[in-house]
């Protein structure tokens, strides 16, 4: 197994920052800062605190207030590193763990210094990584889903061949996808993989399965062993569920392994989504990080995603970029327009889109990757 990461020494990289949006009145938005710096580094009066070491390394501090619109605030608040002990999951609680629950605020960015950014695993394979694998230069990626929740193995794995057929280059279970009794995570994943195979050598596409993930963390060493076992080479987890930390262990004990993000359980409202499934995703190893598209049945904005995708793909702290996957009730028919969007760098996810087409499976699915290859060339 891995060692973990030396930490961080750097006198000068002592703090991290985190930015939140308050809503408040102008005439209280110092106090309000003020009580948010406490909350998410002490807990407590300063009064009661009596060690000089703490207050001057420890408490937070409040780096800028400035007006975003009437009762509408950013506030930059720098928090110590050494309070994260360099742990994906106790990072999550030193940036919004108690503040989370109080309604006025939103976490909305967080800036990093570099030493600590070193301590989390990042992308193992990146945008370029997977291009590889699909051999997808030049063009988007494309993706579907096995739905729905409740298939046999056998059910799953005619479907999952069928889509490969079609030629895509990633097919993931759906998220719900566990260990079921009516679909057994080894029996499901045998069978999907060899099903998947099996189409790739007549297409000679080099579709990609990927299944999702759960449990705990022993379980999951065990699912990814077997995956691995069966060729594997990019697997499926929702960080939120299965835990940040689960989720960064996993990413750096496989080096060789892609890892794609699921946004289950991923969408609290005062948790900005650029910052959650964009920036943090990426931190603690999303090779690709699924969300809500524009449009479809979600309610995130043309905005939002357009921040989220370039969260995702842009320079930041050294880690490879992660490539973008908008989903969520998407359709063929948009395929045009997501592309103009998001450009090359992203992975078109269309589930049920496809899988209504019942028994013209293969032509929709055929369809649609000629589409976005068509796109590519113009």
């Amino acid at each position: 197994m891995p060692a973990s990461p030396a930490p961080a020494t750097d006198a000068g990289e002592r703090r991290l920052v985190a930015v939140y949006h308050v809503r408040v009145e102008a005439a209280a938005i110092e106090a309000r800062a003020k009580a948010l710096v406490l909350e998410q580094s002490v807990e407590m009066p300063l009064e009661a605190i009596t060690e000089q070491r703490i207050l001057a390394e420890i408490v937070a501090r409040v780096e800028g207030i400035r007006e975003l619109a009437r009762g509408r605030f950013e506030v930059r608040v720098a928090l110590a590193a050494s309070t994260t002990g360099g742990e994906p999951g106790q990072l999550m609680n030193m940036l919004f763990g108690n503040s989370s629950i109080q309604e006025d605020v939103t976490l909305a960015d967080v800036e990093l210094p570099v030493s600590l950014a070193a301590r989390f695993p990042g992308p193992n394979s990146g945008v370029l990584g997977l291009r590889a694998l699909a051999r997808a230069e030049g063009r988007a990626m494309t993706c579907s889903a096995l739905k729905p929740q409740g298939l046999m193995p056998s059910a799953l794995a005619e479907l999952a061949g069928r889509l490969a057929l079609g030629g895509l280059d990633f097919i993931k279970d759906d998220h719900g996808l566990a260990d079921q009794a009516y679909s057994p995570f080894a029996a499901r994943v045998g069978a999907c993989a060899d099903a998947v195979a099996a189409a790739s050598r007549k297409t000679g596409r080099p579709t990609r399965y990927v299944p999702s993930l759960s449990g705990n963390l022993d379980a999951l060493r065990r699912q990814v062993a077997f995956a691995r076992e069966a060729g594997i080479e990019m697997v499926l987890l929702a960080p939120m569920i299965t835990g940040v930390a689960q989720f960064a262990t996993l990413v750096r004990e496989n080096p060789t392994l892609a890892f794609m993000a699921h946004p289950a359980l991923a969408g609290a409202s005062r948790l900005a989504p650029p910052l959650l499934l964009g920036k943090l995703f990426r931190l603690f190893g999303a090779d690709a990080t699924i969300f809500p598209n524009h449009g479809g049945r979600f309610g995130y904005s043309r905005e939002t995603c357009g921040a989220l995708a370039e969260a995702a793909r842009a320079p930041w702290l050294a880690k490879r970029p992660a490539v973008p996957v908008p989903a969520g009730g998407m359709t063929p028919e948009r395929v045009p327009e997501m592309l103009e969007f998001y450009g090359r760098d992203c992975m078109l996810l269309i589930g049920g889109g496809l899988l209504s087409a019942r028994e013209r499976l293969v032509e929709a699915t055929a369809a649609f990757t000629a589409l976005v290859e068509r796109h590519a060339r113009h």
